[in-house]
């Protein structure tokens, strides 16, 4: 079993987000701790667990999970280890901005059972992060780093995002660069999308933003794959690469359709063909747990052709790829020809190029 943690308090919304966030000036971590844990009893008793009895990996997403009291985080992780058989190796990840990262904190997370950071960069240049409206500093990210690794912190992950708008004069190759610098063992690269209801979208709508051209957007991303291979990455998924052995094992158990439960609002959980969903916003959710009403916004089945779609495309974009027989021989074809994808023994795996045309590959195979 996997479970995901929504922490949904933020400083402040960036230009890009539309996750489901509470923007606070406080975080009121002791009111988060007790109805996460009313939301986890009522899982206790859920079927899953009698095919799945045991913590892989637990992962604290946001929003801004950094933003907790630490010691909410230890009792947390303490309680669901005390309901639940964890595995000795358990991954347990803590996504964090750097202007949060103290070696205090960070000595408190690892105490806690922190084993893993993901630590959101996204640029090392000062503009953009202040178009990104993001709430940290260039300086502090090396900072931050410093005192994950000071804290005996194994695993470091940063994040960064590309295709942004040409006249923001970016050097999207220089962010790569102080990136590898800083010696993490895992990157996620992220490329940037205007979503509906955001201060970019907005920007756009009123003609003040022109988004990246597609040609831009490929010489980025196909930069950084060569680079990161060059430095001894491995690109095992569309967004994400790390060092050998150095895989996230939370998302990859996403890409693998393991089961997994999300606790907290917005949290989505998944097993085989089920599917569910929290109530979207902090305030709805803590009343919901509050009262001992279920948390959950919706729920759905997928038919068995939804099912093979996903496989497809999960598997599709990993560089494990799929059984080959799941794209008809004429498909498969085409793609190798064009350069899009490459055949290893009985399965299909898309190249660079093709996780560039992941969507539109998908429709083709599947239609």
């Amino acid at each position: 079993m996997h479970l995901y943690l929504h922490v949904p308090f933020c400083a402040r919304r960036c230009s890009y987000c539309d996750f489901a966030i509470a923007v606070r000036r406080s975080t009121p971590s002791a009111a988060y701790v007790d109805a996460i844990l009313k939301e986890w009893v009522q899982w206790q008793e859920h079927s899953a667990w009698a095919t799945s009895p045991t913590l892989e990996t637990i992962y604290f997403g946001g929003g801004t999970p950094s933003r907790l009291d630490p010691a909410a985080i230890d009792r947390l992780v303490n309680q669901l280890a005390a309901d639940r058989s964890v595995e000795p190796d358990v991954e347990i990840t803590l996504e964090a901005n750097p202007e949060d990262v103290t070696p205090e904190r960070a000595a408190a997370w690892r105490t806690g059972g922190v084993t893993r950071v993901s630590l959101g960069a996204q640029s090392f240049d000062p503009h953009v992060l202040r178009w990104m409206h993001r709430s940290h500093s260039a300086d502090q990210i090396p900072r931050a780093v410093e005192a994950v690794r000071s804290a005996g912190i194994p695993e470091l992950s940063l994040d960064l995002i590309f295709g942004l708008p040409a006249a923001l004069e970016r050097s999207w190759e220089a962010d790569v660069e102080q990136a590898l610098a800083l010696q993490p063992e895992h990157l996620s690269l992220y490329g940037l999308t205007i979503e509906p209801h955001t201060v970019l979208e907005r920007w756009t709508r009123r003609g003040e933003l022109t988004p990246v051209d597609e040609e831009r957007y490929a010489r980025e991303f196909l930069s950084a794959d060569a680079r990161l291979t060059d430095a001894g990455f491995e690109h095992y998924e569309v967004s994400n690469a790390g060092r050998e052995g150095r895989r996230a094992r939370h998302n990859s158990a996403y890409w693998r359709r393991a089961p997994y439960i999300g606790l907290g609002p917005s949290a989505h959980s998944g097993f085989d063909n089920e599917r569910q969903w929290n109530l979207r916003e902090w305030t709805s959710y803590e009343r919901a747990v509050g009262e001992g009403a279920s948390s959950v916004g919706g729920r759905e089945h997928l038919t068995p052709e939804q099912v093979r779609l996903e496989n497809l495309y999960l598997g599709l974009r990993t560089r494990d790829g799929v059984v080959a027989t799941m794209v008809s021989p004429a498909v498969r074809q085409t793609w190798i020809v064009e350069g899009w994808a490459r055949a290893a023994c009985d399965r299909l795996v898309l190249t660079p190029e093709g996780w560039l045309r992941l969507d539109a590959l998908v429709a083709l195979a599947s239609g």
